[in-house]
């Protein structure tokens, strides 16, 4: 599985914090501040474990990391942030995410739904220390805060962006695995073209049942796009993670539109060479879900049960960064009609 080399994060974890995840496979990045915590002994608060591809996906992680250093900043504590391993198990997460309640750190946040288990065992043994988890609603528990999207409804507006900006009325998705999840993404998207545009063919591929190689693998992204692109599509949306990186090259390579995914990929500095062909990406608000979690714990009032970002809530929406987007009036136009449309109930986006 191919991986992007990962950032340290400025600090060092305690020892005994080090080596109980070391045990488990994880790969510790303390970020404490340097002025310790607000009673300056240095006190513990938000802790995340990262979904595959881990830090430096410029995506999904990214934008859990950003939650995560708002946090650092705004509360002057220490914060942790923990790297998967290929191949771990349910125990392994769940080891993960013990061992940081253990050591004090409070809110943990699992980063992805797959540590739906992991939450579930590690939140039974802390009562009193509280877990969220990013995309996934399935876990509930009275200190447990599922952090979730309405996905499809800012991918309805991708499928606009797609079908408005197609010169060969043939446009792509590619998702890291076939889930539900994905699904969202796949079905707002193709809502949106065809709602837009008749007629735009639209291409879709998932990269892998394995979600360590759907989402962590860019030379299965760029393959898949590569041949969307070969077939005709000049616009192609991916829902793919680190993966998503490749598909983002091979449409830069081929001269074509990428659309991002998660964060703002069009200024993501790593990718800064492919920009141009970045449009626009579908965000979501997971560094301000996260950072609204720790600030919940902070005021003595965690948050928990499910909590929905959508359009409505401005937590989804469309980056703008490209002023070639940003600038087409047209498909502003377009755009802000639908999205009133979906806010105000006339447009029902599908989630499957």
């Amino acid at each position: 599985m191919r991986r992007v080399s990962r950032i340290a994060v400025a600090g060092t974890a305690t020892a005994s914090l080090a080596l109980a995840l070391a045990a488990c496979g994880g790969t510790s990045s303390d970020a404490s501040s340097s002025a310790g915590g607000k009673d300056g002994k240095g006190a513990k608060g938000l802790a995340i474990a990262y979904d595959v591809g881990g830090k430096g996906d410029q995506s999904f992680n990214d934008a859990a990391y950003q939650g995560l250093e708002k946090a650092k900043a705004k509360f002057g504590y220490q914060v942790a942030d923990q790297e998967p391993k290929d191949g771990e198990s349910d125990d392994d997460k769940a080891a993960r995410l013990v061992n940081l309640a253990k050591a004090g750190y409070n809110p943990v946040v699992g980063i992805g739904y797959s540590y739906a288990p992991a939450v579930k065992e590690a939140a039974a043994k802390f009562p009193n220390t509280t877990f969220g988890i990013v995309d996934d609603a399935s876990v509930q528990g009275k200190n447990i805060a599922d952090l979730v999207f309405q996905e499809n409804e800012v991918s309805y507006l991708a499928g606009v962006t797609a079908a408005l900006k197609t010169k060969t009325n043939h446009v792509g998705f590619v998702g890291g695995v076939d889930n539900a999840l994905i699904n969202k993404f796949r079905a707002g998207f193709e809502q949106g073209v065809k709602d837009t545009k008749k007629g735009v063919k639209v291409d879709v591929q998932f990269l892998d049942e394995d979600p360590a190689k759907g989402f962590a693998s860019p030379d299965l992204g760029k393959a898949a796009a590569e041949k969307q692109l070969e077939d005709g599509a000049d616009v192609v949306y991916h829902a793919a993670g680190l993966s998503g990186q490749g598909v983002i090259e091979a449409a830069a390579a081929a001269k074509k539109y990428a659309i991002g995914v998660d964060s703002d990929q069009y200024s993501q500095k790593p990718l800064a060479a492919y920009k141009k062909y970045i449009i626009t990406s579908a965000t979501k608000g997971v560094a301000e879900s996260i950072f609204k979690l720790a600030e919940s714990v902070e005021n003595k009032a965690p948050e928990t049960g499910v909590i929905t970002g959508n359009l409505k809530s401005g937590e989804v929406s469309l980056a703008d960064s490209n002023p070639e987007f940003k600038n087409d009036s047209k498909l502003q136009a377009a755009l802000k009609k639908a999205e009133t449309g979906i806010v105000d109930g006339t447009i029902k986006v599908a989630a499957k």
